[in-house]
């Protein structure tokens, strides 16, 4: 009975000599891992590596992003201003239509005027004409008598003049205004 105390004593013995060989062998691990400075530096740079690899690849994600957010504001932009533009080109033909009403009417009304006004000459001239008698000098009959005979070419000759003139007293003022 004697052996067997002492057998569980040495077999006891070897296995906390045992634990302890493993716990050294792991301190002594650690304690080279430490003192591997190159060894570090490679897991260091590794990390950092690792790191910046994820960074780029969140920037480029963002750049992207970035990318698509301007090119769509841009879209946006371009419509904004092309709606603008048939606004503005829709309001252009909208004046120039009334500017073209109102000037015809304008000449109307000028050429109405004008006819009625070239008819009081005619009848003037044909009053002053047939009072005159014969007293019409010698190169003024032919246009007289023509003027007598056919009135309407001398209205309508008088209307184009007093259009020209209007037209010309338009355009000074638009010259004006410009």
């Amino acid at each position: 009975m004697t052996d067997r105390p002492a057998a569980d004593g040495a077999a006891e013995l070897r296995k906390q000599i045992a634990e302890t060989r493993s716990q050294l062998g792991s301190t002594v691990e650690e304690l080279a891992a430490k003192t591997d400075l190159r060894g570090r530096a490679k897991a260091r740079a590794a990390d950092l590596r690792d790191r910046a690899g994820a960074m780029t690849v969140q920037l480029r994600s963002t750049a992207a992003q970035a990318g698509h957010t301007v090119q769509e504001r841009a879209g946006r932009a371009g419509h904004t201003v092309q709606e603008k533009a048939v606004h503005a080109g829709h309001t252009v033909q909208e004046k120039a239509a009334h500017a073209g009403h109102t000037s015809r009417s304008r000449v109307k009304g000028a050429r109405h005027g004008l006819q009625d006004d070239g008819s009081h000459i005619a009848a003037e001239v044909e009053g002053t004409a047939s009072r005159a008698g014969r007293t019409v000098p010698a190169p003024l009959r032919a246009p007289v008598g023509f003027a007598r005979r056919h009135p309407r070419p001398v209205v309508i000759v008088a209307a184009a003049g007093a259009v020209i003139v209007a037209a010309g007293v338009l355009g000074r003022r638009r010259a004006a205004r410009c």
